[in-house]
């Protein structure tokens, strides 16, 4: 087996990228504190065809050396939007028929292995902050809430992690 060269790869150049059909799913990272968390989500967001990153609050804005790190250019191929606060976004989301899920442990919350996304809808998945997660009263304001199951002691992944894996698991089944 023969490793492949950066070359045979296929990649979509940016414009190429842009004019692409996005799957209907949007990146909400709600008071992020690390640069490099917020590059390495717009560059899984890139593989993976998201339709646009929301950055709100807190989380830092591209341009910034330590983003582009991590994002290898992604904030120059994935939409991005500025909203400083996540509750007129949420708002925005709810006028728009877009189906807001917090990305969290919490009572109630739905397994991701055994969601189905419907492939009609348009979704916004929220990821809080590293130490705090999602705010409570976002959750409150949520369509849904949607955990990811783990099995060790830790019970907490890096937000770039926990994207990556909500990130393919809608890709997967949308794209089914």
């Amino acid at each position: 087996m023969r490793k492949l060269k950066n070359e045979e790869l296929g990649r979509l150049n940016v414009d190429q990228f842009k004019k692409t059909v996005k799957i209907p799913v949007s990146i909400v990272l709600d008071n992020i504190r690390s640069l490099n968390n917020i590059g390495s989500v717009f560059r899984t967001a890139d593989a993976f065809l998201i339709k646009k990153i929301y950055l709100c609050g807190i989380t830092a804005k591209p341009p910034h050396k330590d983003i582009h790190k991590t994002a290898l250019g992604a904030t120059d191929s994935v939409e991005w939007e500025y909203v400083e606060d996540i509750m007129v976004l949420l708002e925005r989301f709810k006028g728009n028929k877009v189906k807001t899920i917090a990305i969290e442990q919490a009572e109630g919350a739905e397994m991701l292995h055994e969601f189905k996304p419907v492939s009609n809808n348009s979704y916004a998945l929220i990821f809080g902050n590293e130490v705090k997660g999602v705010q409570q009263k976002v959750v409150d304001s949520c369509d849904s809430v949607l955990e990811i199951p783990q099995f060790g002691t830790k019970h907490s992944l890096n937000i770039s992690v926990s994207a990556g894996v909500v990130i393919w698991d809608f890709w997967s089944k949308l794209n089914a």
